[in-house]
Formats: C-alpha cells, sequence, structure tokens
C-alpha cells in the first residue's frame, strides 16, 4: 500500500539517521551528559544544512547570528544554509517578537521550521497508529473477532478514497485505461503508481507506500486495498508482491476482460478452429 516536500534532497533529513535516538535517550539523569552525547552525535551524522535545521528544532525560533554562534560556524555559511532550507518549504522566517521597550532600528529576523520542516524528523505517528489499531483488535476480543474488526476498520477507512477512484475512472471501459487512470489517481495521494502492460493483462506497480509500517503489522490493510481495486477495475486482481512483505514494489496484476461471445454458434465455431489442426498429444 501506503507527500512529502524537500524530502529528496541528498543528506537532508536523513530520517534513519535521525530516529535512532535510543542511545541518546538512555543516556543517565544528568542533563549535561544527555545533551553532550546528543550534541557529538547531531555533529557526527547530520550534515551542517541539517545541523542548522537541528538546532532551531531543539532551540525555536533563532537568529543566523544565534546559529551561528551555537554550531560554531560563520554567519555567511548559516544564511546559505537557510536559504537552501527556505527555498526547500522547510524554514520559513518572521520579525524577532519584543517585549518591553523596543530600541531603533528593525527587528532582528528569525527563522523557524515550517510544517514541512518538522515532519522531516522523526514523528511517532507510525506507532501511534499501530498502538490503536492493536486496541481495537484486542477491544474486539482479539483472534479472529480482532482480525474481522480491523478489517472493517481498514475498509471503513478506503471508503471515501474508493470514491474518489471511482470518480477518476470515470467512463473508462478498457482494463488498460481503468488501470491507468487509478494509477494515476493512486499518485496523487502519494503511493507513486505506474502501469505495465503485459500479454494476458496490466500490472499496477505502486513504488511508494504512506502506510508501510502499519501494514507490516496488519495485513487487513493491503487485503482491504486489493478488494477496493477488485471493486474498481469490475474484475478479479491478484496481489504478487508488497512493499509491506519485503518487496520493493507492490505489484497487482489486473487480467484482461474476457469479451463475452455474442453468437453462440459462432463461439463454438471458432473454438473448433482454434483446436483444429494441433496434436491432441
Amino acid at each position: 500500500m501506503e507527500g512529502t516536500s524537500g524530502r529528496g534532497q541528498r543528506g537532508l533529513f536523513a530520517r534513519k539517521e535521525l530516529r535512532n535516538n535510543g542511545v541518546v535517550k538512555n543516556v543517565g539523569d544528568s542533563a549535561h551528559a544527555h545533551e553532550a552525547v546528543e550534541n557529538a552525535t547531531a555533529r557526527s551524522v547530520l550534515s551542517p544544512r541539517d545541523r542548522v535545521a537541528r538546532s532551531i528544532l531543539d532551540h525555536g525560533p533563532s537568529s543566523a547570528a544565534d546559529l551561528a554562534e551555537r554550531l560554531g560556524i560563520t554567519p555567511v555559511a548559516v544564511r546559505r544554509h537557510l536559504d537552501a532550507l527556505q527555498a526547500a518549504g522547510l524554514v520559513t522566517s518572521r520579525e524577532q517578537k519584543v517585549y518591553g521597550h523596543r530600541g531603533r532600528g528593525r527587528p532582528a529576523k528569525v527563522f523557524l521550521l515550517t510544517d514541512s520542516g518538522r515532519d522531516a524528523f522523526y514523528q511517532a505517528y507510525d506507532q501511534l497508529a499501530a498502538d490503536a489499531l492493536r486496541f481495537i483488535s484486542e477491544s474486539a476480543g482479539g483472534g479472529e473477532r480482532g482480525k474481522e474488526a480491523l478489517a472493517a476498520f481498514a475498509r471503513s477507512r478506503l471508503a471515501k478514497d474508493k470514491e474518489r477512484y471511482q470518480q477518476a475512472l470515470g467512463e473508462c471501459a478498457d482494463t488498460g485505461e481503468k488501470a491507468q487512470a487509478l494509477a494515476e489517481a493512486l499518485s496523487g495521494d502519494g503511493y507513486a503508481a505506474t502501469v505495465k502492460s503485459a500479454p494476458t493483462g496490466e500490472q499496477i506497480c505502486q513504488h511508494h507506500c504512506p502506510v508501510v509500517h502499519v501494514a507490516e503489522q496488519f495485513p487487513q490493510f493491503c487485503e482491504a486495498e486489493t478488494e477496493v481495486f477488485s471493486q474498481l477495475l469490475g474484475t478479479h486482481v491478484q496481489r504478487l508482491a508488497t512493499i509491506a512483505h519485503g518487496d520493493g514494489v507492490c505489484t497487482t496484476f489486473v487480467p484482461k476482460a474476457a469479451v463475452p461471445a455474442t453468437n453462440p454458434t459462432t463461439a463454438t465455431k471458432k473454438s473448433e478452429e482454434d483446436v483444429s489442426g494441433r496434436n491432441p498429444a
């Protein structure tokens, strides 16, 4: 199964590295030791640009001068990194709020992370979703009842998506056209889907899964999605591979619809012609 901005940049917010904070979070009770280890870890795995963003995350809205002093790099370098972060939509700026008497001159400009910038760092949403689903399963009694409850939730979640995808398919009648329209709709939801033609049908390939970490634990989501594909395309489909199971791409095979014969006599004659001249053995 399974959109982000600015995460495709080289070296920017390596999620795998940033979410590996377990070592830092278990360094005794000393706040100073905690901060020292965290800073050392950040310096060792983050690029200078990432360090600028991380410093804003840790300390809140910061001026270029604050960042330069905090990180031990030149103001010119800080501004270069800030320009790149702003261009990527990960950082924005505003005038620094002044409380009390305001002196002469313009207030200093401070920089803060946008929602996309915060999302680039590790969030616990996947774990929260998994915990909620596990609670649903246990509340239903676990076992088969729990699985049925999860399946019902997965179908309910996909119901609105199904309505939108149905509109996207519109008046498409050909299997290939339907598959292509569905792939485009899926791409709009972040699945990066494409279609590959095969002699006996089409393959819908989803190169990304936004909910892969949940689908790994709860296969009901993949199963419900397959059901929706079958309903939308009007034919039985077969899931050949899923990212949740360790495959590189989620692949769904859509067989070509059989063309019904309008004249039974003609169909019988055609069948006889097809096998005529063949060796029965």
